[in-house]
């Protein structure tokens, strides 16, 4: 074969390759996912509905993010913050109380591209977490920064600062004084006969993952942890790789559930690794990580999306439902029935 047909033949297979990679950047829809915690086997459809009215409005911001072009991290700080703002949600304005009385709020946020990554933790007037997190990783040289140090990041960086009162709800303080009485730490989601108030299915950790139009990923995760927790305690939500992953090359992941276990699963990226190195599924992967999760006593659950465009879902199905929607451009966006039916 002389040299001529030899680069005729290299120049077909580069050009394949190429056309190869178009297609398969071509044959997905980008797509925001998100969650708002998980509920109790209990769920009416009254709080369904309440909760899918401010799901659907945070879907339908981030979709609008991704069909004019914008960054997946757009639209997940976008999606996450008007989750954040609405008293519903334990992340931002309804985030529970610790032990001590106060508001302590935790947020990350995981570029799949690039692989940086910022969170805060402890924060206590911050208005959105979320934005906190993407200042620590634009600005900083860290990837997690907790308590005072959290505040005044942020504030020197111009985010809107707010009193702890502004974090206040009624029935987020009344789940304190139940859970003080029955010296209990208690998700969102956990069904204590202890009074009414903690019956009801009050809703956990916000969280949001983007696939945009250039197939690069993200994930973001917001929450104010766990009722009655220890004043300086921090759950999996702002560690990278418990609570939030992101990575071009598998999956972008965000969690919600029993943190202190979340993190000894390192739950966000064992999804991504049994995605990558296992070749399941996404929807396998995540399934299979939330069965790591409840062997060891834990609950929650997990939203996930891979670098094609696929979606996994995953939660403790025995005990538990999350809320969770999903939207891809030009497309209706959806928001489940949090329950296993």
């Amino acid at each position: 074969m002389n040299l001529k047909n030899i680069k005729k033949i290299a120049l077909c297979f580069i050009c394949g390759i190429s056309f190869s990679n178009f297609a398969i950047a071509e044959n997905f829809k980008p797509i925001i996912v998100i969650h708002g915690g998980t509920s109790n086997l209990k769920l009416s459809q009254k709080d369904y509905e309440a909760r899918e009215k401010v799901m659907k409005e945070s879907l339908k911001a981030g979709q609008k993010i991704l069909e004019n072009g914008g960054t997946s991290i757009e639209a997940v700080i976008t999606a996450i913050k008007i989750m954040e703002d609405s008293p519903i949600f334990n992340a931002g304005k309804g985030a529970v109380f610790t032990s001590d009385g106060f508001n302590e709020l935790d947020a990350s946020i995981m570029d799949g591209k690039t692989l940086n990554a910022g969170a805060v933790a402890m924060a206590r007037h911050i208005k959105n977490p979320i934005e906190a997190a993407k200042v620590v990783m634009d600005k900083t040289p860290h990837t997690l920064i907790a308590g005072e140090g959290a505040d005044k990041l942020a504030k020197a960086n111009g985010l809107e600062m707010v009193q702890q009162k502004y974090f206040y709800t009624k029935h987020r303080y009344e789940q304190l004084q139940d859970a003080k009485k029955a010296q209990k730490t208690l998700l969102d989601s956990d069904n204590e006969k202890t009074s009414a108030n903690l019956a009801k299915p009050y809703l956990g950790t916000v969280g949001a993952i983007a696939l945009d139009k250039n197939g690069n990923l993200a994930a973001g995760t917001s929450t104010g942890g766990t009722t009655n927790k220890m004043t300086g305690r921090i759950g999996d939500s702002p560690i990278i790789g418990s609570g939030n992953y992101a990575n071009n090359d598998s999956v972008a992941v965000s969690c919600t559930g029993t943190g202190d276990i979340y993190i000894r699963v390192s739950v966000a990226h064992e999804v991504s690794s049994l995605y990558k190195y296992k070749n399941l599924p996404i929807q396998k992967a995540a399934e299979e990580t939330i069965k790591q999760v409840a062997q060891i006593g834990g609950t929650g659950g997990i939203i996930s999306i891979d670098k094609k465009g696929n979606v996994g879902y995953a939660w403790t199905k025995d005990s538990l439902g999350m809320y969770h929607g999903e939207a891809r451009i030009g497309e209706e966006p959806k928001v489940f029935w949090p329950l296993a039916k």
